[in-house]
């Protein structure tokens, strides 16, 4: 059984489709990348996944469930999400943002028990965040942020765990360290992890699989080796571009050449979704 389903899923915010008629699955031990030019509609489908935009026609599911059906704090459980970016409200701790991935599991005003603690600790190792865990959220970089909600993220536990744009605001060593963690999440804990790329050369050395969408539909699926090609950069992003294999690993690897002047406006495209929530 997959993991995590589009099932023709057409949605998008009042205005009309973003995303039209898309199917798409994740299974358990994969890590499926979202590609395509900005305004494509991939981060509207991160926001189906996570119970955050009902789809106007078709479903999505999570370990066989429609996640709307659910109340929020099961739905919670299925799924954990790491947003594009976290803008502080509290003056919490990193560990207590971290902790907030507990919630789902915790009732009422519930501190966590010590089992929970543990939990989180353990997550705030595995990506780097616990030499900061007693600092105020924001007084972090980017970066640090980024590094607490992927240790929310994995105190919460889902089956299923949903990246956007996951490695914005990172230094190249985090960059790496980020994405070994995020491959530790698919093949050692069996994690379905769904997460939306810009660098396709990094998409291509870290996925499983990979979706490209162009003007909110599938364009083409398939292995790294089978969507990262000069046809589909010409077509999908408007670029000449070279396809070379990686020295390190043997995936695709893009060299970029000239630029057409009108790619540069794809480029910069203003998304066309709201701001995303804070916390899954």
């Amino acid at each position: 059984m997959h993991e995590l389903v589009f099932d023709h899923v057409t949605a998008g915010y009042g205005a009309g489709p973003v995303v039209h008629d898309v199917d798409l699955h994740v299974d358990a031990g994969e890590v499926v990348g979202l590609v395509g030019p900005n305004g494509s509609g991939k981060t509207t489908l991160v926001r189906v996944a996570s119970r955050a935009l009902k789809p106007a026609t078709g479903r999505v599911l999570v370990v066989g469930v429609d996640p709307y059906d659910l109340p929020a704090r099961r739905a919670a459980q299925c799924v954990a999400v790491v947003p594009q970016d976290v803008v502080p409200v509290f003056s919490f701790t990193a560990l207590e943002v971290a902790l907030m991935g507990r919630a789902p599991y915790r009732s009422g005003w519930s501190l966590g028990s010590g089992d929970d603690w543990s939990v989180v600790r353990r997550a705030m190792g595995v990506t780097g965040g616990s030499e900061f865990a007693d600092r105020p959220i924001e007084e972090l970089s980017g970066g640090e942020r980024r590094r607490v909600i992927l240790a929310q993220a994995l105190a919460q536990d889902a089956p299923v765990v949903l990246l956007d744009e996951p490695t914005t605001h990172l230094d190249l060593r985090h960059v790496i360290e980020f994405h070994l963690v995020v491959r530790d999440m698919a093949s050692r804990d069996g994690k379905a992890v769904l997460a939306i790329f810009h660098d396709l050369t990094l998409a291509a050395s870290v996925c499983d699989r990979m979706y490209v969408l162009s003007d909110g539909r599938t364009v083409k699926e398939g292995t790294p080796e089978e969507v990262v090609t000069p046809d589909l950069l010409a077509d999908v992003y408007g670029v000449d571009a070279a396809v070379l294999p990686n020295p390190t690993n043997g995936r695709p690897m893009v060299a970029l050449g000239p630029t057409p002047a009108g790619a540069v406006v794809a480029a910069t495209t203003p998304r066309r979704h709201p701001a995303y929530p804070s916390h899954p």
